[in-house]
């Protein structure tokens, strides 16, 4: 089924159509490019994506939209010329967010967003339609993008926001337009380009920008930055407020929960009543995730007790805490996969997951941990802060410059390594896990932690679950 015809896209962005043309999706990258895509050549600093049309059509690209033609291109080449291609995807997004009926569900917060998001994408496919951003392409490409490869009849759209300076996520918003608008938390975050939590939270209110007539924002009623985020939407239009968590007025509100090692049992009341369900997720932090799911699905109008069913089944997203199972010689090694990103809110969720994990005898906990970036002035205070969340694990091994605080903070018992970089650390670790072992491993992404990861499942690897 097509997604974009030319004559749609010509009139989505006043561009010129050259052969006329098709297309089933939308990309930006000729290494994940699919047959029958339309190719965006966008142009930045380091790479101008007209240098790949040819290659996008040698992959099987239905057509190219372009600002100037290569000079390799046939002349008959199906394509659609536009005065920047920018400013042309943004429009594909804008025509594309126009032309749905979905209920449109807008994600962030300093932590949790790509896991609350992966979440709603996996409840609400159960229940219709359901598109939603692919990884975490969240910004002010990612996000167009995202919207432009909406199905016309889709149901449901989940969208993730993510910023870093104050100012990002306003026009993100006025594109999406959100029927539903959730933060979250608000958490020590890219503090190198704010002065606090009060300046993340009015950064993050910034959702509101776009929000539709009607819409309702879902907030987490645990935090201190409730009532200002609470405040600000209400200042933006919004006079439906949601909020899920412990607090004793969250409409969404835990009753209690027992963790294990792969998932959480929990009790919560919803306005329409009690629930007691599954979360396939390990971790503290997936029964408020879960909390937050619901309470998201509840006002796009999905189904509250359908959507606490499907949690059973929801499995950790890529990087995010995915588990590994590893032959190493003499038995098997379990390894976390947190090698995505980092906070200093997510890295003590990430530790308390290593702490609940059993092992066996001889077994031990390892903790592999990477810096953690855009900390600012508050970079040796954070990572030596962690010293306390790493007590569940038997060995914590330390990785980048910022961790050595770190370092020298952990008792001598608990010290594994230190390395410089996530080469040195995974050629080190390969050598020294062992049977028994579970490995975690997380970092900033800057670190490439995941690196370790993928040296780690070089050996006889299978995934749980």
């Amino acid at each position: 089924m097509s997604l974009w015809t030319s004559t749609d896209a010509a009139k989505a962005t006043q561009g010129d159509v050259h052969t006329e043309w098709s297309a089933t999706g939308v990309s930006i990258n000729t290494r994940t490019l699919k047959p029958g895509d339309l190719f965006v050549a966008l142009q930045g600093p380091n790479l101008d994506g007209h240098d790949y049309v040819a290659n996008a059509f040698e992959k099987g690209a239905a057509a190219a939209m372009i600002s100037h033609r290569p000079a390799v291109l046939d002349a008959d080449a199906p394509v659609l010329v536009v005065g920047d291609t920018m400013r042309a995807l943004e429009d594909l997004g804008r025509f594309a967010r126009d032309r749905v009926s979905a209920k449109v569900l807008a994600v962030t917060g300093s932590v949790g967003k790509t896991g609350v998001k992966e979440a709603l994408k996996f409840v609400l496919s159960e229940q219709g339609r359901t598109s939603a951003s692919e990884g975490s392409l969240n910004n002010h490409w990612g996000l167009p993008l995202s919207l432009a490869r909406m199905p016309a009849d889709a149901d449901f759209a989940v969208l993730e926001m993510g910023m870093n300076h104050p100012g990002e996520l306003t026009p993100l918003s006025r594109m999406a337009r959100p029927h539903v608008c959730v933060i979250t938390t608000i958490a020590p975050a890219h503090t190198e380009f704010f002065s606090g939590p009060a300046d993340i939270a009015k950064a993050k209110a910034e959702i509101y920008a776009g929000a539709e007539p009607g819409a309702v924002a879902v907030l987490n009623r645990d935090i201190p930055e409730y009532a200002p985020l609470a405040s600000d939407a209400v200042h933006a239009g919004i006079e439906r407020i949601v909020g899920f968590g412990e607090h004793p007025d969250a409409a969404f509100r835990v009753l209690g929960y027992t963790l294990d090692a792969t998932g959480s049992e929990v009790q919560a009341v919803t306005p329409d009543g009690e629930l007691s369900y599954r979360v396939g997720i390990p971790g503290r932090h997936w029964v408020m995730n879960s909390l937050c799911v619901l309470a998201a699905v509840s006002a796009a109008g999905g189904d509250v007790s359908r959507a606490a069913d499907s949690l059973s089944r929801l499995a950790a997203p890529s990087g995010r805490g995915q588990r590994f199972e590893i032959s190493v010689p003499g038995g098997k090694v379990l390894l976390i996969d947190e090698s995505y990103n980092a906070s200093p809110e997510a890295m003590r969720a990430a530790l308390a997951v290593l702490a609940a994990q059993p092992v066996t005898a001889g077994g031990r906990r390892i903790a592999v941990l990477g810096d953690m970036l855009e900390l600012g002035d508050e970079t040796v205070e954070r990572h030596a802060e962690l010293a306390k969340a790493t007590n569940g694990a038997d060995i914590v091994c330390c990785v980048g410059e910022a961790m050595g605080a770190l370092w020298n903070a952990l008792p001598e018992s608990r010290r594994g390594f230190a390395a410089k970089t996530s080469r040195d650390a995974a050629q080190i670790l390969s050598r020294d896990v062992g049977p028994g072992d579970v490995v975690m491993v997380k970092g900033s992404a800057g670190l490439k932690m995941g690196q370790i990861v993928t040296a780690l499942k070089d050996a006889d690897v299978r995934e749980e679950g």
